[in-house]
């Protein structure tokens, strides 16, 4: 298969429209560290809430969801759904602290909620781990899926995928800033919206299939139709629902899902024009990431089970492909071999859309860490904004490079999917209480960080036995929050000049602060009572209601389940409602 000349113009255009877009705003995201990574503080709720979107499409995540549905049916996506609720938590309780803090990245969070040697070594440390080593490996899984998506739609070699997929969006990244990256984050959202639904009605409408209704009487699929797990079979939804909904959704770091907010979710938070805008940019984020936008992968990947039942039948029909990277997340990229020229075109521009919108916002935000919170902090503290841009301008090559090398080694998106939650296991509940339990102190935090690494080297390397991954996952969990706990525990609170600068800055609700408040010199009149926060746990519960009934009910419409749909719906649209009232009632500074 071959794209024609219609297709490759498709393409151009898309390349052409995104580099101008790095170049319209390159002169103005040039002028500031501040600019270059936040875009002057003032950016609007759907601009930011798109941007973030658009990054958690990447060209990996279609490939993550079919290898899923073909593995373990539809409901096997609680293993993401799950992160829904530590979402929403971000909304009704983070966003607002996060735009109070006035910080430039969530790193500079570590010298305002702790103080001395070890809030320093904290910053420092995790801008290297994150903003390189564990940012260039999730770049890695998104060049490993423009590497199987080039391979079966263009025949390109892994390199050559590579090097063309890259040069375009590093160069727009490292001219336009995060403003550059938001503007085109919009443009290829649509795009890639567009074109992944144009995909799924075509290809359900193939001779093979022969329409939705076809589709769904097919046994095979309908054996993976159901939005949850076979009750009957606990080797089924205790991995895949349980544990994502009891442990993983506030125990496990993963990005772009963070417990209590973070990375690239914080930093368009952070770039908000204020708290509001911060909220309805996290609100939107969650109805389109969740009940919006996984439909057409889903049915793209259960048309592959009619066309291709087994991996075998993926590596008869691409004799041409690598052997060792035929898994079941091939299966999306080999649907799409069948679109037509045009819509092919529209696809793989669709695609290229994706990659790019993740790719770009992992290079900026990699970047903020690098260069404020390491190179500025620690290396040259009086280094010039010109020399500071520059430097974050020329670091995004070097990460694109280092992902492109990581990526020629992984075999499938799933893989990656596990491994970044093993690493991240235990750490997330540090994040969530750091802001509202004074005795959360910089020694939590290391101690989680380095726990949590050793045992997932220790299942990821080092274990030689079979276990399921959610069993390591729980143990990893169980061994890192007891051991983060224990050290906080044994180890001082911070000072009282740190707690009171945090506290009087970030006016967190008094829960967990109670014992340092009753001896300090506080004014407690003047700060916010605990009915506040009880609108927002509410808030959060209806939210995440709300929005679990516009993905079922979408799911049910398209199967056709007329009064499933409108039991879903109709609780979507009551718990909306609901919503609406307590928004009115959440305070904002």
């Amino acid at each position: 298969m071959e794209l024609q000349g219609l297709d490759w113009g498709i393409v151009i255009i898309y390349f052409v429209a995104t580099l101008f877009i790095g170049l319209w705003v390159a002169r103005k995201s040039g002028s500031s560290v501040a600019e270059f990574f936040l875009s002057g503080r003032n950016m609007p709720w759907w601009l930011l809430g798109v941007s973030m979107v658009a990054t958690t499409f990447s060209a990996d995540t279609p490939n993550l969801v079919a290898d899923i549905v073909r593995t373990n049916g539809v409901g096997g996506n609680w293993v993401w759904w799950a992160f829904l609720l530590t979402g929403m938590l971000t909304v009704f309780v983070y966003a607002k602290l996060w735009r109070r803090t006035g910080i430039l990245t969530d790193l500079e969070f570590y010298e305002l909620r702790y103080g001395g040697k070890p809030a320093s070594f904290l910053r420092g440390f995790r801008a290297i781990y994150l903003g390189l080593f564990f940012n260039v490996m999730i770049m890695a899984t998104v060049c490993l899926a423009a590497i199987k998506i080039g391979n079966v739609l263009l025949g390109l070699d892994p390199w050559e995928t590579l090097i063309l997929s890259s040069i375009v969006t590093v160069a727009y990244t490292m001219i336009g800033g995060l403003k550059g990256v938001l503007l085109t984050d919009f443009f290829q959202f649509i795009l890639a919206m567009g074109g992944m639904v144009a995909a799924a009605i075509f290809l359900v409408n193939r001779p093979e299939i022969g329409g939705l209704t076809a589709l769904i009487e097919t046994p095979s699929v309908r054996q993976a139709m159901s939005v949850f797990p076979d009750w009957q079979d606990p080797a089924s939804w205790i991995p895949i629902f349980l544990i994502p909904l009891a442990v993983q959704w506030w125990s496990s770091w993963y990005p772009g899902a963070e417990p209590g907010g973070g990375g690239y979710i914080a930093q368009r938070m952070l770039a908000a024009k204020n708290e509001r805008h911060a909220m309805g940019a996290t609100l939107f984020f969650n109805i389109a990431h969740y009940a919006l936008r996984p439909w057409p992968w889903i049915i793209i990947a259960l048309c592959s089970i009619v066309i291709f039942p087994t991996t075998a039948d993926i590596a008869r029909h691409f004799p041409g492909v690598d052997p060792s990277i035929i898994k079941d997340d091939m299966a999306f990229p080999a649907m799409l071999s069948f679109l037509p020229s045009g819509l092919l075109g529209l696809v793989v521009a669709a695609l290229i859309a994706a990659f790019m919108s993740t790719i770009a916002t992992h290079l900026n935000w990699g970047s903020s860490y690098l260069i404020n919170d390491f190179y500025a902090r620690f290396v040259e503290p009086n280094a010039t904004e010109k020399k500071l841009v520059f430097l974050a301008r020329w670091s995004t090559p070097v990460m694109m490079i280092l992902a492109a090398l990581i990526a020629t080694k992984l075999t499938n998106a799933l893989q990656a999917f596990h491994i970044l939650l093993q690493i991240g296991a235990g750490t997330g509940l540090i994040f969530i209480l750091r802001w509202f339990w004074y005795r959360v102190n910089a020694w939590s935090e290391i101690s989680g960080m380095v726990i949590s690494f050793i045992v997932a080297v220790y299942f990821e390397i080092l274990y030689t036995g079979e276990m399921p991954a959610h069993e390591k996952l729980v143990i990893g969990v169980v061994i890192t929050t007891v051991g983060w706990v224990a050290v906080t525990l044994f180890t001082k609170p911070e000072s009282d000049e740190v707690l009171k600068r945090f506290y009087l800055k970030i006016k967190p609700y008094r829960l967990g602060w109670r014992p340092w408040l009753n001896r300090s010199s506080v004014d407690l009149q003047s700060l916010q009572s605990e009915s506040g926060m009880l609108f927002e746990i509410l808030s959060m519960l209806l939210g995440s209601i709300m929005i679990y009934g516009l993905l079922f009910g979408i799911g049910y419409g398209i199967y056709g389940q007329v009064f499933h749909m409108g039991i879903s719906l109709l609780v979507a649209g009551v718990c909306g409602l609901g919503l609406r009232w307590f928004w009115g009632r959440i305070s904002f500074d």
